[in-house]
């Protein structure tokens, strides 16, 4: 049957059917006809008229964009990708049409080159809008479609599995080094924060603090007062001390500040006796109004070379001491002097 029998809008209607993804050329290389899925990928979605050149731009095998260099490669499989944005990578394989006789001779061949989305269809179903109503029925890419969307519904999952599982693997270890009555750290915190400030090689301080009459609020009125009492303590903590400052309760009401970047001795004492104001003040309990008061020993970095995490610790338990032993509710940076005089725990 000739192309003059079969005219190009009958031929299109049942290249509509058979393969959506097609235009219809003339034998100059101008679309007669174009799929309902081509069109689609077409601008304004009306690409009759246009050469095929101006639609698509074919990558492999090169060659020329006239008519007569494209016939020559009809049956072979051909790359194309879309000339406008996104520049949708299309295969296609172009099948000549019986040439049309008359009377100055046979007229110049038309084509049909019918187009497939190869491993761009993902792309092309998200960027067009492409439903399975845009493929023939036995076209296998509604397949590979469907294998796409199980395989990327199955990696979402897996990413919000990932992301749960990180999220409670995050929560455990937060726990383990988080003290549960007060939200500070720890004793099991302490050891990776010494560390990281040896790493680092910053000057920074370290406070040994710890409440003093604190067995009294206890006996008295019970551990429920007690523990209103360190978690007043801890709130005044860590509003007077900074972000990057490490509160750490290593244990019943001890507590052990790492301040990094405090290296001016007075700049520490300063921090030291305002936390010390802030404790004595009456903490409200009930109808009731509980009072204690904090002493302070303090180490600074700067004065071990080598830098010695553990004897710093030691120091400010000493010079923590020296401070009960001196009244209570004060503050005692450690000195050599301070270490020679044997400060220890008061009895």
């Amino acid at each position: 049957m000739s192309f003059v029998a079969l005219d190009s809008v009958k031929l299109g209607a049942v290249l509509d059917t058979l393969c959506p993804m097609h235009l219809l050329l003339d034998g100059t290389g101008h679309i007669r006809h174009a799929g309902p899925a081509m069109r689609k990928l077409s601008p304004g979605g009306a690409p009759e008229g246009m050469h095929l050149a101006e639609l698509l731009d074919l990558r492999r095998p090169r060659a020329s964009d006239r008519m007569e260099a494209l016939l020559a490669l009809a049956g072979r499989k051909l790359h194309f990708a879309l000339r406008m944005p996104p520049r949708t990578e299309l295969k296609g394989v172009l099948v000549p049409l019986p040439s049309e006789a008359g009377a100055g001779g046979e007229a110049p061949a038309g084509a049909v080159l019918n187009l497939s989305f190869g491993i761009s269809i993902v792309d092309a179903v998200r960027d067009f809008a492409l439903t399975s109503a845009d493929f023939a029925a036995t076209d296998l890419a509604i397949e590979m479609l469907y294998l796409v969307e199980a395989k990327s519904a199955a990696m979402e999952e897996l990413r919000r599995l990932n992301t749960r599982l990180d999220g409670a693997r995050i929560e455990a270890l937060e726990a383990s080094v988080t003290d549960k009555l007060t939200g500070l750290r720890n004793r099991r915190a302490l050891e990776p924060v010494l560390t990281r400030m040896a790493e680092t090689r910053a000057d920074f301080a370290l406070m040994h603090l710890d409440l003093d009459h604190f067995k009294g609020v206890n006996d008295t009125f019970g551990h429920a007062a007690g523990d209103a009492v360190l978690q007043a303590v801890a709130c005044r903590l860590t509003s007077g001390t900074r972000d990057r400052d490490t509160l750490i309760r290593i244990g019943g009401d001890e507590f052990l500040l790492v301040l990094p970047e405090q290296s001016r001795t007075e700049a520490v004492a300063d921090l030291a006796h305002r936390l010390i104001g802030e404790i004595a003040r009456p903490i409200p309990y009930g109808d009731r109004r509980l009072t204690v008061s904090a002493s302070i020993g303090a180490s600074l970095s700067r004065g071990y070379d080598p830098l010695d995490p553990v004897r710093m610790m030691h120091d400010a338990d000493t010079a923590l001491y020296a401070a009960k032993a001196a009244g209570r509710g004060i503050y005692r940076l450690y000195t050599p002097e301070l270490g020679q005089m044997g400060a220890g725990r008061p009895g």
